[in-house]
């Protein structure tokens, strides 16, 4: 337990709020785009304009992720610092992991589009057809890769090990996420693709 708390300040309020919405952000956005997809509430809101209730949700996940990473960053100046690399790998690492984990969030962006990135297919704003190029020939979800990443580079960084465990933490959220998402997701095009041949 000594060595433990060498590592992790458990007692930090920071800490906990910080996991709560790490934890937040994908859960909540599952939940809203579900029931858009089956009430088309947002949409509804909107006038029946399902692109600018893509773009107001878009805003929400894009502002709460910001969040997200203020806290992160707030949880971890609560933290024991602890050197983790010796130099210059203690600068070059996390600078290295955080552009290639941005490259990864933002081609994925770039790629799929707005509508795209921020779960359009929810609101019935469907691709063509499945993005084959980068980041998405090197990687089949890149944009959480990419998260994951960034969250790793900086515990490096600020040369908090307690980050580390966070990291963990948003991975194993991630994982949970997709597991709901990419099922429903391809559901979605399932149903599309079974109406095609019909008519």
């Amino acid at each position: 337990m000594d060595v433990f708390s060498t590592i992790v300040n458990a007692s930090a309020t920071s800490l906990y709020v910080s996991l709560l919405s790490i934890a937040f952000n994908p859960t909540a956005w599952n939940i809203v785009a579900r029931n858009e997809y089956r009430n088309k509430t947002i949409t509804r809101i909107f006038g029946g304009n399902a692109r600018y209730g893509c773009y107001f949700l878009a805003i929400m996940i894009f502002s709460f992720g910001m969040l997200r990473d203020h806290l992160y960053q707030r949880a971890l100046s609560d933290q024991p610092r602890v050197p983790m690399l010796p130099a210059p790998y203690d600068t070059l690492v996390p600078i290295i992991l955080f552009a290639f984990g941005q490259l990864f969030v933002v081609t994925s962006t770039w790629a799929l589009g707005i509508t795209g990135t921020f779960l359009g297919d929810y609101f019935g704003i469907l691709m063509d057809h499945r993005v084959q190029g980068f980041p998405f020939n090197v990687l089949r979800d890149p944009m959480y890769v990419g998260s994951t990443m960034c969250f790793i580079a900086t515990a490096l960084w600020y040369e908090r090990p307690a980050g580390l465990l966070v990291t963990l933490y948003v991975y194993i959220v991630y994982i949970i996420a997709l597991r709901f998402e990419g099922p429903f997701t391809d559901m979605i095009y399932s149903k599309r693709a079974s109406t095609k041949k019909t008519l």
